[in-house]
């Protein structure tokens, strides 16, 4: 299964995540006015509006044996939450990015991130921690008419997202890693017109979706 992923929609930028979350939460609520009524046990209740869905998630990382500080994971996360993208058409305000959360290939979550919550559990003797747990919280900004169950690998079809290539990165092990067979590279640069894989620049973003 590939691994989950945090796309910054603003710039493009994607996070993983070091290990796959084991479960994630949504959660959903409507808004309900009540108004008197003279001579009722109840008041009568009429419906105000739908709240946006709320997705929580657990993330881990440990870089304990590349003694790495495991900030470096966790801390581009929390730029997430950073004023930094100009609004256009609101006189010019500040706000944090649009994400989307991915995981497997059959499912996105579009939302922004309201809450995070960095926990250190593992140490070095100079102090850097090597291990940590995030606790998520993304609130929906697009209604996409349904969610799934809990078992993120079942049924619906695959969507249309982006990979932006790293360096290093080939179409074919982009290919096995979005689509799940690296034999898909062809349909990766068919779709994105590349007529010279090897030619393939870091920081390029490509179009994914499966082979029809």
């Amino acid at each position: 299964m590939p691994k989950a992923f945090i796309e910054n929609l603003d710039t493009g930028q994607r996070i993983e995540v070091l290990f796959n979350p084991k479960e994630y939460s949504i959660t959903k609520s409507n808004s309900w006015q009540r108004a008197a009524t003279s001579g009722a046990n109840l008041p009568s209740t009429t419906f105000a509006s739908g709240q946006p869905a709320s997705m929580t998630v657990q993330l881990f990382f440990d870089t304990y044996e590349t003694k790495m500080d495991v900030r470096n994971h966790t801390g581009k996360i929390a730029k997430l939450m950073e004023v930094s993208i100009r609004e256009e058409g609101e006189g010019n305000k500040l706000r944090p990015p649009k994400v989307k959360f991915h995981w497997g290939l059959t499912w996105t979550f579009k939302a922004v991130i309201t809450q995070m919550t960095q926990k250190f559990t593992l140490f070095l003797p100079t102090g850097t921690p090597v291990r940590a747990t995030v606790d998520v919280t993304f609130q929906q900004i697009e209604d996409e008419g349904r969610f799934p169950g809990q078992n993120p690998t079942s049924g619906g079809s695959a969507g249309r997202r982006t990979h932006v290539v790293e360096g290093g990165e080939t179409l074919d092990l982009i290919a096995h890693q979005e689509l799940g067979d690296s034999r898909l590279w062809r349909h990766l640069a068919d779709a994105n017109r590349i007529t010279d894989p090897l030619a393939l620049a870091p920081g390029t973003v490509l179009v994914v979706e499966p082979e029809a």
